[in-house]
Formats: structure tokens, C-alpha cells, sequence
């Protein structure tokens, strides 16, 4: 308002007079009292358009002409239980428009526990699910299908020595059998060669006292070659059994039990090669033994003195080295079996297979390694203390006839005892080979996809899982194959 309009400046009780509807309207008479503006007239509906209906719990609007102005009062507080219109310029309380009532969220939404309004069309209301997780009614993780001993994708350490007891357990012939004949061999030599010399020479006292030094020479030497040709053909039926024990748990994976004769028949066609990728193991153990000893004598040929220094940095480094070497060829003879090759075929797939993962794999063979030896010790350590026992049952006094029988009965108990728990301990160790292997295959080729598509066609089910998956990478130099996890991690 300009200082020029009229009502500017008037004293407070002229400026009520100047409120009302139709402020600044034309003069003149209309349907009011006569000889009054229209400023002045009471407020009335317009011509033609239908009053104000009126309000519930509202006086009906009147006009009493104009008053003295006062001093403001506390707004009234609404009735109790009385309507509220809407649209109007207060609120129950003395709140401003727009304000929620007590205890009304504000903008609609609800509080904690309370659902929200429900949607249009007749739908359901959305309810938010728990904090981190989507709304109710979206798909979920699922986890890897697992239909045998374990779940079909890269495996952790606790699935490979889960997977390694429930192979043993569903398998317990074929995986025993096996392990017993891995043991038999070099349990028996070792009893025979005992009581060979337990019974020719009488008693040991009596020999150490008539034995000449050639006597003692010959007979180190016959011990060495009698180790040495034990340990070559532990490691040919090591390699061979353990080709052979791949099947059972390879077939375990597609929950397909396995016995002993089926393991056989499966394994026939493939023993030339596992007895050839033994021969080539064998033979570079020998030639790496040659060179071993051949430095060992140039050295203390030529330096002497100094000799002694440097032998024990050539040991640890051949021992380091051979540990490389055997982790990465570890896989070898499941590759010879389930993949079809021959035997450096073989060698060179596990070449390939254990890239970037080998100090994963050294972990865990050590751990199942120490795991395996320490039970075989506890077990082992009675029937080490039976010679003793029996020894001081039997012939208290010593020196009787009695002691070399005593002796070949202790072994073969010994040799029997130590076969038995050996067997256990090298299946075991053969299973967790067996899963190493099929899990660098999921990470590397994708086999976990292959494996779930022969579950769902179910084909060749006398056959070995993963047989006629994709045993390399179809796309050479461009990544991983398809399926694959990447980087084979």
C-alpha cells in the first residue's frame, strides 16, 4: 500500500475498518445498506454462484460491524473430539498449516513397524526387506548346486578335506583296496628282509661279535640297494595307484559310487601310460640323484677343506628344488587318467594346470601332509612299544633261542599295523590330489559347467566326469576359456 491509498497511517482503531472482502472495490450502492461503499457493505456471495456451504463445527460467518482493536489473545484450543476442516488457516494446538498432528509422521510416511499405504489397483503394499537385503519377492543367492561330495565350483581348504572324507567313506573298497596294495608291497619287503637277517645271523649279539668289517661293509651296501629298489617301486605303484584312485573320486563329485572292480575297469586302458609317466618320474629322481652326489664328490675332490661348507647350501637348494618340481607334476597322473594323455602330455598339463597357484597348493599338501603323520603316529607309537613288551613277557632274561622268533613275529605285527594305517593316510592323501585337481579344472577350463550339464542330462554315467569336457582353452591367446574363472584363481 502506497502513502498516497487511503487508510495509511490511521490509528489502529481506523485500521479495522478498512478490512474486509472487496478491499479497494468501487463505491456505490448495491444490495447492502444504502449510502455505504461497498468496502463498507457485509460480505455476501456473488451473483449467480452458490454461497459457502458451511463447514462443520463452524459459526456461520457474520459481520458486526467494525471494532476497537485489542490486544492479541492465545489462540483458542480446539474441542476434543471435535472435526477439523480442511483448508483452514490454523490447526488444533496453535500449530501452523501443514504441520502433522501429534505423533503423524510427517509427509505421509510411516513410522518404524507401520506399513505404507497400499499400492493402486487392488495391489499388495511393498514391504522394504531387512537392512543390506532387497525388498521382499526379489531372487536371492542360491548356492552352487553340490551333488555329490562337493559343490560344484572353485573349492576352499575345509570342501577338499570334507570332500576327501566323504570320498573315502562312500568309496571305502576301491579307495582302501587301492591303498592297501600301495602299502603291501614295501610293507612286506620290509618284513621279509628283517627276518632274513634276524634268522641267518641267530641273534644280534651274536652276530655283531663274529662280523668282520666286510661283513658290516657288505651289508650296508645290500641295505642301501634294498632302499633304493623299495623306493623306486614305491613311487611305480604310487604313481599308478594313484591314477587309478582318481576315478573313484572323480565320480564321487556326480555322486556315482565307484567299487573296486569298476575302479579297474575304468583305469585298464590307461595303465600303459601311467606306467610310463612313472618310468619318466623314476628315471629323472635317479638322474637327479647322480648329479647330487656327482657334485658332491667334485667338490671335496677339488676344494677340500671347504667342502663341508658348501654341501649343506647344495642340499637345501636340490631340496628346494625338488619340492618345486614335485608340486608342479603333482596333478600329472589324474591329468593321464581323466584327460587321455599320454605321459609327458601329462606332465606338461600339470605343468600348465598348477600356474599361479602353486604356493596354494604346497599349503595345503603340507597341512594334509603333517595331518596324516601325526595320526599315523599316534597309532604307530603302541605297536612300536610291543617288542619291548613282548620281549620282557616272553624271555625276561634274555640270551634264549626265542629272540629271533620273537623278532619276525614283532615285524610282521608291526609291518601288518603300519600297512593298515598307511593305507588310510595314502588314500586320504590321493583324494585331496584327486579335488586339487578338479579344482584347478573348474578354475582354469570351467569343468564346473560341464560337470553341472552331464548332471542335468545325465550322460555317460559309467563313465569318469569331466572325460570329454574341454580339457584346454579353445581360444589360445585371447584369456580363459568360456565358464572359466578368470585369471584361474
Amino acid at each position: 500500500m502506497s502513502p498516497h491509498e487511503p487508510g495509511h497511517g490511521n490509528p489502529p482503531e481506523e485500521r479495522g475498518k478498512d478490512r474486509g472482502d472487496g478491499d479497494g472495490g468501487p463505491t456505490g450502492t448495491g444490495a447492502g445498506i444504502p449510502g455505504r461503499t461497498a468496502r463498507d457493505q457485509p460480505w455476501a456471495a456473488p451473483a449467480g454462484q452458490p454461497g459457502n456451504p458451511q463447514q462443520p463445527g463452524w459459526p456461520a460467518p457474520a459481520w458486526n460491524g467494525p471494532g476497537t482493536w485489542q490486544q492479541p489473545t492465545q489462540p483458542q484450543q480446539w474441542p476434543q473430539n471435535a472435526p477439523y476442516p480442511s483448508g483452514g488457516t490454523s490447526r488444533p494446538g496453535g500449530t501452523y498449516p501443514g504441520a502433522p498432528y501429534a505423533g503423524q509422521p510427517y509427509n505421509g510416511a510411516p513410522y518404524a513397524g507401520q506399513p505404507y499405504p497400499g499400492s493402486p489397483y487392488n495391489q499388495p503394499p511393498h514391504y522394504a526387506g531387512p537392512f543390506g537385503a532387497g525388498p521382499y519377492g526379489q531372487a536371492r543367492y542360491v548356492a552352487p548346486p553340490k551333488p555329490g561330495i562337493i559343490p560344484l565350483r572353485p573349492l576352499m581348504f575345509g570342501e577338499i578335506l570334507d570332500g576327501s572324507f566323504q570320498s573315502l567313506r562312500r568309496n571305502a573298497k576301491a579307495m582302501l583296496g587301492a591303498g592297501l596294495l600301495a602299502q603291501s608291497l614295501s610293507a612286506i619287503l620290509a618284513a621279509v628282509l628283517t627276518g632274513v637277517l634276524a634268522t641267518s645271523s641267530g641273534t644280534i649279539e651274536s652276530w655283531a661279535k663274529t662280523a668282520s668289517r666286510t661283513d658290516v661293509a657288505s651289508l650296508g651296501i645290500g641295505l642301501m640297494v634294498t632302499f633304493a629298489v623299495l623306493s623306486i617301486l614305491s613311487v611305480f605303484m604310487s604313481v599308478v595307484l594313484q591314477g587309478a584312485m582318481v576315478v573313484p573320486v572323480a565320480r564321487s563329485v556326480l555322486n556315482r559310487p565307484t567299487g573296486f572292480r569298476r575302479m579297474l575297469s575304468l583305469v585298464r586302458p590307461r595303465i600303459g601310460a601311467l606306467a610310463g609317466l612313472a618310468a619318466v618320474l623314476v628315471a629323472a629322481a635317479l638322474a637327479a640323484m647322480a648329479l647330487f652326489f656327482a657334485l658332491i664328490v667334485l667338490l671335496f675332490s677339488n676344494v677340500r677343506g671347504a667342502a663341508a661348507l658348501l654341501v649343506i647350501p647344495l642340499m637345501f637348494g636340490f631340496a628346494a628344488v625338488f619340492l618345486w618340481v614335485a608340486i608342479k607334476l603333482m596333478v600329472a597322473p589324474a591329468a593321464v587318467v581323466i584327460e587321455e594323455l599320454g605321459a609327458l602330455a601329462g606332465l606338461r598339463r600339470s605343468w600348465e594346470l598348477t600356474r599361479t597357484n602353486w604356493w596354494r597348493i604346497l599349503g595345503i599338501t603340507l597341512v594334509v601332509g603333517i595331518l596324516v603323520a601325526v595320526i599315523t603316529q599316534v597309532v604307530l607309537i603302541p605297536a612300536s612299544l610291543l617288542p619291548t613288551v613282548l620281549s620282557g613277557v616272553v624271555s625276561p632274561h634274555g640270551g634264549s633261542g626265542q629272540d629271533a622268533t620273537l623278532t619276525v613275529a614283532v615285524s610282521i605285527i608291526t609291518a601288518v599295523v603300519g600297512a593298515l594305517v598307511g593305507a588310510v593316510g595314502y588314500a586320504f592323501q590321493t583324494s585331496v590330489m584327486a579335488l586339487l585337481y578338479m579344482d584347478l579344472r573348474m578354475r582354469k577350463d570351467g569343468l564346473d559347467i560341464a560337470l553341472l550339464r552331464d548332471m542335468e542330462t545325465g550322460a555317460d554315467p559309467d563313465g569318469i566326469p569331466g572325460r570329454k569336457a574341454v580339457a584346454a582353452n579353445p581360444y589360445p591367446g585371447y584369456g580363459t576359456a568360456p565358464g572359466a574363472w578368470s585369471d584361474g584363481r
